[in-house]
This record gives C-alpha cells, sequence and structure tokens, in this order.
C-alpha cells in the first residue's frame, strides 16, 4: 500500500486530473478525470443541456474517468478468485487488437463495478473539448509518426511492410496527447481504431442508448437488446427504431439514417442510395437533409456525428467518416490507425460487423464508480 500511495503522490504531482485506479484484479489503470460540462461549453449551436455523456440511467454524474491510453490485455485473478481476462491502460505497452466488439466490452466489465468499454457518448465529449480549445491531437497515422511531423516517433510495436505500424501505448510527444500536457490522454488520433459503445447503425438507421447508459453493463448491447433506440428525426427524442438486425432495410421514414448523396455522408429520413460496400467522406462535409430538425442536430453534433455550426473543413484537419449501410449492422470504432494519415483524427469515424477482429483495431476503457 506505501508503495501504492507513493505511485499516486508522484503521478498527482506532475498530472493533478490523472488517478491510478486499482480494480477487482488488484491491478493498475492510469485514468484522467473528465469533468461534466454543458453542450454550450462544447458547441457553438449547443444548447445549456449536460452533455449526453454525463447522464447515466437518467442521473447526472460530475465526470468519468477515462483511460489516459489505449488498452492492453491480461490475465488476472479478481477478489473472487476467479481468473479473469480484463483490460489495462498502462504507458509503454502493445495496444491490444484482433478483439471484436463483444470481447472489448468484456475485458472491460470483467475489471468490476463501474467499468465498461468507452462509449461513444464519452469519446465525443472529449473530442467535442478537444476541438473547441484548440487541441485536435496528433499521432502515430503515418507508420510511427503524424503526417505533419518529420522529427517526433514514437517506440514501435509492429511493422507493416517493413514500415512502424503500432507503437507502445504513450511514448508519442506531447502533441499526441488530447491537451498538449503530460496530463492527457495519448493516441485519440491514429495507432489503432478504438470500439466504442452506445451506438451503432441498421440499415443505415442511426441506432444508440439513452445518454450515456451504454456505460452500465445492465443495459445489454447486443443485436436483439430493446435498449437500442432510434432518433426521431423532427425532434430528436428516441424511439423505438424502423429498421432490425433481422427485418430489412426500410428506405423511408420517420427516424435518422445515413444516405450518401453526391459523394458525401448524409443524415435525412429517407436512405437513395443503399450499398453493400465501405463509402467515405470527410467528416466536415457531413450533412443534414431539410428533415433533421434543430434538436436533433444538437443531439448529432454532441455525438461527434456532425460538424458544428460555422466550422471550416480546415477545422477537422481531415478527419474522415467512412460507413456501410447497405448491411444489417454496423457497430462503431474511432481514431483512425497508422496507415489513414490525415483521414485519421479525433473525429474520425467508422463501423464494421461487431464480429470484425483486425489488428489495427483495439479499444479503450472508462470508470465511472457508483455507476447503476
Amino acid at each position: 500500500m506505501a508503495n501504492f500511495d507513493l505511485s499516486m503522490l508522484a503521478l498527482k504531482s506532475v498530472c493533478p486530473n490523472n488517478t491510478i485506479e486499482v480494480d477487482d484484479t488488484d491491478l493498475p489503470s492510469v485514468l484522467v478525470y473528465i469533468p461534466a460540462f454543458k453542450n454550450s461549453d462544447v458547441l457553438t449551436g449547443g444548447n445549456d443541456s449536460i452533455h449526453p455523456a454525463f447522464i447515466v440511467n437518467g442521473v447526472q454524474i460530475p465526470g468519468f474517468y477515462y483511460s489516459k491510453y489505449q488498452n492492453v490485455v491480461h490475465a488476472a485473478i479478481n477478489t473472487e478468485g476467479y481468473n479473469v481476462t480484463a483490460a489495462y491502460s498502462l504507458p509503454g505497452e502493445d495496444p491490444a487488437v484482433n478483439i471484436d466488439f463483444d470481447t472489448s466490452r468484456a475485458r472491460c466489465e470483467a475489471k468490476g463495478h463501474g467499468w465498461h468499454l468507452s462509449t461513444n457518448a464519452e469519446w465525443a465529449a472529449i473530442a467535442l473539448w478537444c476541438k473547441k480549445n484548440g487541441f485536435m491531437p496528433y499521432g502515430n497515422n503515418n507508420y510511427g509518426k503524424d503526417t505533419r511531423e518529420s522529427n517526433y516517433k514514437a517506440i514501435p510495436m509492429s511493422t507493416d511492410n517493413n514500415r512502424t505500424g503500432r507503437v507502445a501505448t504513450g511514448t508519442g510527444p506531447l502533441t499526441w496527447s488530447h491537451d498538449k500536457t503530460l496530463g492527457g490522454i495519448w493516441d485519440l488520433n491514429g495507432n489503432v481504431w478504438e470500439w466504442q459503445g452506445g451506438i451503432r447503425f441498421v440499415w443505415g438507421e442511426l441506432q444508440i442508448l439513452a445518454n450515456n447508459d451504454a456505460a452500465d453493463p445492465d443495459n445489454p448491447q447486443n443485436e436483439t437488446s430493446v435498449c437500442w433506440k432510434a432518433i426521431n428525426a423532427a425532434d430528436g427524442s428516441l424511439v423505438d427504431p424502423e429498421c432490425t438486425v433481422s427485418g430489412s432495410a426500410k428506405l423511408s421514414g420517420n427516424t435518422v439514417k445515413l444516405d450518401y448523396v453526391s459523394g458525401k455522408w448524409t443524415y435525412s429520413t429517407t436512405i437513395s442510395s443503399l450499398a453493400d460496400q465501405s463509402r467515405s467522406c470527410l467528416f466536415a462535409s457531413v450533412s443534414c437533409t431539410a428533415a433533421i430538425g434543430a434538436a436533433t442536430k444538437v443531439l448529432l453534433r454532441s455525438l461527434a456525428l456532425l460538424p458544428d455550426e460555422g466550422t471550416t473543413e480546415a477545422s477537422y484537419e481531415g478527419d474522415c467518416y467512412w460507413l456501410n449501410n447497405g448491411v444489417a449492422e454496423r457497430c462503431v470504432f474511432r481514431g483512425g490507425n497508422w496507415t489513414d494519415g490525415a483521414g485519421a483524427g479525433v473525429v474520425s469515424f467508422a463501423g464494421h460487423s461487431r464480429a470484425r477482429v483486425y489488428w489495427a483495431v483495439g479499444f479503450r476503457s472508462a470508470y465511472i464508480p457508483n455507476i447503476g
């Protein structure tokens, strides 16, 4: 205990917003505390409602703890004496990859009460804070370095055709931190994509769990969960989905769907271009039709799914939006990997099957004490 207290003291002296949290396996993770804020604090057209990341099961929370580093996986024994495989936020490690959506969730939840896979609401809160404060982080999006940097490199952990692939967590320069300080969150741009809970697309229809309810493992996120809700396009209220995984596409209705129009993703109530292929555009080019109401736009922006009012293409620094609206279900990962160049970034977005296992996709855990 004395060694742990000294470690915490040393961390706090350098990074006051960081903490070391020991989970049910009695192993540590380094976390960054994100205090609650309102939509208007991070969005030009935002309202004064608390950001969705800070509401769980209808209750406002003071903040959440987010993994400082992309997670690694280790076997351990929990407090009940069971062997578990769990996720950890540790510096200087090779981030876990080749892990699907449901397994990522399980590795986070194995840590104990309050632990969960990063949700899209949490990722969005951090991304919007970065954008508002002028801290769009750099990262490993160009084989070991950022496309905008020539001299800074991190510690290689894998190779890709004789070039650097993944790099060790937290070993890049300060420009790779979300707030450009030692106390920040590392590798939100590139290195490996990161699965996000609480969001998916079904035949192009956007479906979410309310606010940050995905942070509570008691709110299931399996394919048939009744927690999945669509968004009423007119007023932003959550409603029963018009599309189901076991059903077929519904090309028109009242809920928010993604259509691909003139080479750009567009939120609409109808889909004119349904195709079983991944298509992309710049995040800054994502738009809405007239069917999407003002409150719905605020919700989409609060979840970092739509550019803020009045922003320019340059302000999103090339971040991209990839999706396939011609399949039954697409879960979401964000951030990009080491090959994505300018297309990677803190608002970059992609979707794939929840069973996707790939050497460039990992995850990150988050923690909310006294959840539920």
